[in-house]
Formats: structure tokens, C-alpha cells, sequence
């Protein structure tokens, strides 16, 4: 089974954490899940961050931005990478 290009975004962005000591995890979403919640949620340095992986033109919906908005709020960190920024991450949040 091929590997969709979110997917291979997420697998990027872990690695980046990994490399990073950073504690994460991938939320369920549906069933006794929470729509909306960020595709990866981690701590690193006491921060807590939510991530939102998309690929090619994807777009957030207004749930995910309600949820990253609301991640912002609360003092914390919350991005949206893809292919062409998901390499950044490490830097982006060292600074």
C-alpha cells in the first residue's frame, strides 16, 4: 500500500521530534475521539504543540483552525506544516 504525502509529511515532522527529545503522540480523532485536534500533539521544553500535517494545496478546515486557535490561546504552540516547510521544523521551534 502506497504512502500518502501526508503521511510522508508526518513521518518528517516526527523524526524532527524525535531527533529533538521531544515527548509526542498522534490523537484519535472520531469515535470517542475529538474532531479537529491537531494531527501530532507534543511537549518539548515544557511547551505544549500542536501540529497539523497537510499535503500538496490541502487547506485546514474551520474545526482545525477553531483548535490551533485555541492552542494559541492557552500560551501554546500551533503549526501547520507540509512538504515544503516540514523540514524547517526543527528551526522553527528552536526559536
Amino acid at each position: 500500500m502506497a504512502m500518502t504525502p501526508e503521511k510522508k509529511v508526518k513521518q518528517r515532522a516526527v523524526a524532527q521530534l524525535k531527533a529533538m527529545g521531544a515527548y509526542y503522540f498522534y490523537p484519535a480523532t472520531g469515535g470517542y475521539g475529538s474532531s479537529g485536534v491537531p494531527d501530532i500533539v507534543c511537549c518539548l521544553n515544557g511547551r505544549f504543540i500542536g501540529i497539523e500535517c497537510k499535503a500538496g494545496k490541502g487547506k485546514t478546515t474551520a474545526l482545525q483552525d477553531k483548535n490551533l486557535h485555541e492552542i494559541r490561546e492557552a500560551g501554546g504552540t500551533a503549526l501547520v506544516v507540509n512538504e515544503e516547510n516540514v523540514d524547517q521544523l526543527t528551526k522553527i521551534l528552536e526559536s
